[in-house]
């Protein structure tokens, strides 16, 4: 209990930092993987299921945590949950998993079920808002903890939100989307969100080219 603690105050100096807080300065970002959180997926569950560091834990329903094959090369990253997910529980089971999904099974040609996705933030925000920092930046050190114990050879940044807390790069997700960036040990490829892509029916196309990038590189592992 005092190792969970100890992380949970650790991370709060994190977000006071990352909002300008200049007495902890000796903090850095990278630090963040450093946190005491567990090495194991199901742990890490546990803590984020009990989790109660932002407002988000107010009003959720249920805590959406990663889902899929611990052991796959690639990771999906999202930005939060949204009603189906909130009611559920899980990532992506919503008309954006669904589009996720299709995205995964024909333009990659493997199952879903052989990829994990997860989220930044695991709370639902309400009305479906974007994250604000103090709450992706209290959520990060899980997602960063997820990538540390699957150790993927990809990561596909789905929408702005979830590329920029992952590498901390600004660049509008129009500009670095289909590029590869890197994030330790991984590549970063940052693509459309899937409920983007519902609202905006034309950027599919780029989508698509993006997600053929993904293959290739998949198949030369």
């Amino acid at each position: 209990m005092h190792r969970l603690f100890s992380a949970l105050q650790l991370k709060k100096l994190l977000i006071q930092k990352a909002l300008g807080d200049s007495y902890v300065q000796a903090i850095t970002p990278l630090q963040e993987r450093n946190i005491n959180l567990p090495d194991n997926l199901n742990d890490l569950k546990q803590i984020c299921n009990s989790c109660h560091l932002c407002e988000l834990s107010k009003s959720r329903n249920k805590v959406v945590f990663g889902k899929g094959d611990p052991k796959s090369n690639i990771v999906f990253i999202g930005e939060a949950p949204g009603a189906t997910e909130d009611s559920l529980g899980e990532p992506f089971v919503g008309r954006a998993g669904e589009l996720l999904t299709n995205m995964i099974e024909r333009v990659l040609e493997r199952p879903r079920s052989s990829v994990y996705i997860s989220n930044i933030v695991k709370c639902r925000p309400p009305n479906n808002r974007t994250p604000t920092p103090k709450e992706a930046l209290t959520c990060r050190p899980y997602i960063l903890k997820e990538l540390e114990i699957i150790q993927p050879k990809l990561i596909v940044a789905l929408g702005a939100t979830a590329f920029r807390y992952l590498t901390n790069d600004t660049t509008a997700i129009s500009k670095a989307r289909g590029h590869f960036f890197t994030y330790h040990n991984s590549k970063v490829l940052p693509t459309y969100h899937p409920s983007f892509l519902l609202r905006n029916p034309s950027a599919k196309k780029e989508a698509y080219y993006d997600m053929l990038k993904v293959k290739k590189f998949l198949e030369r592992l």
